[in-house]
């Protein structure tokens, strides 16, 4: 799709509404919960691509006519997964983590500098993981930089201008929560989800 010129993918419309609940979480129930909802939301989408597979593998039912627009529009090359995966971890595990840390720097004030701040890093890294992972060798190397560029701008652009939002949001969580949680001794290390 097209936005003022430039060309982005469509994913664009819903995709960075995970960073601003990434945002949330982190801001009001600190990056211990965060980590848990990151790969919450990484199995989910793991279960759902198994999901949509099992249905072009398995045999379609005899008046079944649409197999191959079903392959065509859901069939999902490995190297677009493992972009996708990828990106998405690095991605908001940066996120929540360059949050945490401006909180306590900020001594929690300035949200806005937070959300946006950590968003131009954790959008800035999944959009070159993804990209490059994704496209690299496909498409010519400006056109790759363009693309991050492009999407990377757009989404954070996103995230600017619907901030007066999150400080809605995160207000209210906060009175109705009673929490405020700063991350002064948390481990910040993505694979401990027990923790």
């Amino acid at each position: 799709m097209e936005v003022f010129g430039l060309v982005v993918p469509a994913g664009i419309v819903i995709f960075p509404i995970s960073y601003i609940c990434g945002d949330v979480l982190t801001e009001v129930y600190g990056y211990r919960q965060a980590r848990r909802v990151i790969w919450l939301g990484f199995f989910c989408n793991l279960i759902a691509v198994v999901a949509i597979w099992l249905g072009q593998v398995l045999p379609a039912a005899s008046f079944w006519d649409g197999q191959a627009a079903y392959e065509r529009i859901l069939g999902y090359t490995p190297r677009l997964l493992v972009a996708s995966f990828l990106a998405y971890l690095v991605g908001e595990f940066a996120n929540s983590f360059v949050l945490a840390k401006m909180k306590i720097v900020t001594n929690g004030r300035w949200l806005w500098t937070r959300t946006i701040g950590s968003t131009l890093v954790g959008q800035g890294l999944d959009s070159v993981v993804f990209t490059t992972l994704a496209f690299v060798g496909t498409i010519p190397m400006a056109g790759l930089a363009s693309a991050i560029m492009t999407q990377w701008l757009a989404k954070s652009a996103y995230e600017a201008a619907v901030t007066p939002l999150t400080y809605g949001v995160v207000n209210f969580l906060k009175r109705k929560e009673g929490l405020d949680v700063y991350d002064y001794d948390t481990r910040f290390n993505p694979l401990l989800i027990g923790e």
